[in-house]
């Protein structure tokens, strides 16, 4: 009974968040939806048009609207980072990025993103949903992203919250055959095949009418696809899949408790206690001597009477007695007090309760605090049975299903960005039906005819035919051409004021789509279209996308921390062709020397740290402004090389990056060692300069040497023979001094001569 009542429960919150609004935001989105995908006409409004002649194609203009946001919105693949809380969570909060990169490639993240992005603009909303495949990696479990229905999920009709967080509960409501539910479930396929519908049978399905008016929910339609199909190819009856998802309260308890001492400090501290209870006991002991020497000098003066004094002293040692026991239990307690640790525990209050049964523990408890922690509780029913029911972690707190709107209205119905351009759409497919409706009038008139003057077989046929002869009866009427009414030229001019309608609307010009018409001529022009024309998109994508993004990595860290708790390996493969596969590994066991598992490095189920996504992560890069930025910091110094031929789409760039890695390396090579030659030739310069100036050195030496030696010899010589030739020097400066007389004698009478024939040639001439 208890499971049919949750299933009851589970159904009337299908009906009640079903509403009106809800039905009419679905009818308006799914028709915005099929406008962008080319289904244009109803049934009837085809089928008017073709009875009055008029052609019915249409001339889509909002597909590329979705194709170019859908192409702002996913040209690259979303990046989160990471932030430890702690000192000690900064390397496993580096990890999380790697591990939202694998999970992201696991889950073909790329495409499911794509597909959300697009309902978000076709249908106003679309959601990822973070998953865990207990199946995956041999029953360890993956974290996998899935891509549900927009038109299947149901949120809390009062939810106020961009992302869902204030709602009391999401659902998510699928009609699948019997089946395909027990693929799904296999541990349930007992109760799958019990199961019936609630409304007591199983012909309940939903089905688009195009009317262009309402969205019907059909039932017993003979029609409708009431029914599903077996690999025998037999009618199998359907049911609703009701996934609920809700956030409840649990009560926690913040439990603090002294932890006592084990036996071996408690050991210590009693002999720590005895040692001093002795140093007192001796000091009480030497004071209680002092005091009974004083009474006897006082019992001798006759001050003091004997029976006063014994009893003074007996109630001197029974005080002392009850000193050191009051002083021994203080100090034990207070050692105790200090070896016991304060623990901090968050329990929930059912644990606290039986825990609290134990007197001991009742003993150790300091404080208790009472709190209500958010938990996610999932229920899943098919038809009129439950088939499970889990809460999540206690560190999951946000709902698994992430909402990517376009336009947020403060409800859980947003505007999509295709609905506000139905109108100008339908303007601009009237408006051409017309102008080619009116054309082909023009081109094949329409004739008015006497009955029997003609045979309309013949004029039907060769009408319209180039130098065709038309037969008229004898005394009848020739036919009269029907001209069609001319257009006014404002009509025309309705057609291009629409078509820029819808330019102005979506905020896609027909520039960013490559129309070489409305581009500007510069290079620097062309840059400021490119950043002028997306600040819609980027206040869509910073507003909207990027929140929504924020949200998805913090879910799926949470998801991840509660399922990564062994050890695990993975590999991701990098976005840059020139780095190579990386990989990481959490949770890696450490062990003691017995060779037991004593703990664990890289803890990433226990590590604490905030995600934030990248800003503007996934908008495109407008390559050639990026490649000129590049360039520019590449001649002031602030990148190499590398960093440039990294973002080109030059081939074979890896190699090329491996040969400039090489050249670089044996450059340096050879510059090390041009530098050491260098120094040595320097060295071999400095040694030469050396030798050559010692032996200079040497040469000198050697010869102030010998002329010592010679002007010694040459000294003794002439001290010998000074005194033998000394006469010999007078005689000898006598003879030099008249030869000197001498000779001025005969200088002088050549001067004169000399003076006397210049005078004789000056007088001559």
């Amino acid at each position: 009974m208890a499971r049919k009542k949750k299933a009851d429960q589970i159904r009337e919150l299908y009906n009640l968040s079903n509403n009106w609004t809800r039905q009419q935001w679905q009818f308006v989105n799914q028709k915005g939806y099929e406008f962008a995908h080319d289904e244009q006409l109803s049934s009837g409004e085809k089928k008017s048009l073709e009875d009055q002649g008029m052609p019915t194609f249409t001339i889509n203009r909002i597909l590329p609207v979705v194709e170019m946001l859908n192409f702002y919105a996913t040209a690259n693949n979303p990046r989160w980072q990471a932030i430890g809380v702690e000192g000690s969570d900064a390397d496993v909060a580096a990890v999380f990025s790697d591990l939202a990169d694998y999970i992201w490639s696991l889950s073909d993240g790329s495409t499911l993103y794509a597909n959300a992005i697009n309902d978000s603009i076709c249908k106003g909303l679309g959601y990822l949903l973070v998953n865990v495949d207990t199946d995956m990696d041999n029953g360890m479990g993956e974290v996998t992203i899935q891509q549900p229905e927009p038109f299947d999920v149901y949120v809390d009709p009062k939810s106020r919250d961009i992302m869902f967080r204030d709602a009391s509960f999401v659902l998510i409501r699928k009609v699948l055959p019997k089946s395909h539910i027990s693929k799904l479930f296999p541990q349930y396929k007992r109760k799958i095949s019990k199961a019936t519908s609630l409304d007591g049978d199983n012909s309940l399905t939903e089905r688009s009418m195009s009317d262009g008016e309402h969205k019907l929910f059909l039932k017993d339609d003979p029609n409708a696809e009431d029914y599903g199909i077996t690999i025998e190819g037999e009618h199998e009856d359907v049911l609703e899949l009701f996934e609920l998802y809700e956030k409840i309260k649990i009560s926690y308890i913040n439990l603090f408790y002294r932890i006592p001492p084990d036996p071996a400090q408690l050991k210590a501290i009693q002999q720590q206690v005895q040692v001093r209870m002795k140093e007192m006991a001796a000091e009480m002991q030497v004071g209680l001597m002092e005091q009974d020497k004083q009474m006897q000098e006082a019992v001798q003066a006759g001050k003091m009477i004997p029976e006063r004094y014994q009893l003074e002293i007996q109630k001197a040692q029974k005080m002392m007695q009850q000193q050191l026991q009051a002083a021994e239990q203080e100090y034990m307690s207070q050692l105790q007090a200090e070896a016991s640790k304060i623990e901090n525990k968050v329990i929930s209050e059912k644990e606290f309760k039986i825990l609290m049964k134990d007197k001991k523990f009742q003993e150790s408890v300091v404080d208790a605090i009472q709190f209500y922690g958010t938990r996610i509780k999932q229920t899943c029913v098919a038809g009129d049975t439950q088939l499970y029911e889990q809460v999540y972690p206690e560190n999951i707190t946000e709902y698994p299903i992430i909402p990517f709107h376009y336009k947020w209205t403060g409800t859980p119905y947003p505007v999509s960005a295709v609905s506000p351009l139905v109108g100008k759409q339908k303007e601009i497919n009237k408006s051409h039906q017309i102008m080619v409706h009116n054309a082909s009038l023009g081109s094949s008139l329409r004739w008015l005819y006497e009955e029997g003057s003609i045979d309309p077989d013949l004029w039907e046929k060769y009408s319209s035919s180039p130098g065709a002869l038309l037969a008229v009866r004898p005394g009848s009427e020739k036919p009269t051409p029907i001209m069609p009414a001319p257009l006014s030229n404002a009509f025309f001019s309705i057609v291009q004021q629409g078509k820029a309608d819808m330019e102005y609307l979506a905020g896609i010009y027909s520039s960013m789509q490559g129309d070489t018409q409305q581009q500007h001529e510069t290079f620097r022009g062309m840059l400021a279209l490119d950043e002028y024309g997306t600040r819609r998109i980027k206040q869509w994508m910073g507003q909207a996308i990027e929140p929504a993004l924020r949200q998805l990595g913090k879910v799926v860290m949470q998801i991840s921390q509660s399922v990564y708790s062994a050890n695990k390996r993975f590999r991701i493969v990098q976005p840059s062709a020139l780095q190579e596969q990386k990989e990481q590994e959490i949770n890696i066991p450490i062990y003691n020397d017995m060779g037991n598992a004593i703990g664990k490095s890289m803890d990433y189920s226990s590590a604490k740290f905030d995600v934030k996504v990248v800003s503007g992560s996934t908008l495109p890069v407008n390559r050639w402004a990026y490649l000129a930025e590049l360039k520019e910091l590449l001649q002031f110094g602030v990148i190499d090389d590398i960093a440039v031929l990294a973002e080109t789409d030059v081939r074979n760039k890896e190699q090329i990056a491996k040969r400039k890695s090489m050249y670089a390396q044996l450059q340096g090579q050879l510059s090390q060692l041009q530098e050491a030659v260098k120094d040595k030739e320097g060295t071999i310069e400095t040694l030469e300069r050396q030798l050559v100036q010692a032996g200079i050195k040497g040469k000198v030496m050697q010869a102030e040497m010998e002329i010592t030696k010679k002007k010694e010899e040459v000294k003794g010589d002439l001290k010998e023979s000074y005194r033998g030739t000394e006469g010999k020097q007078k005689l000898l400066q006598n003879v030099m001094a008249n030869e000197v007389e001498t000779r001025k004698k005969e200088l002088g009478l050549e001067v004169q001569s000399a003076r006397k024939d210049l005078q004789r040639s000056k007088t001559n001439q």
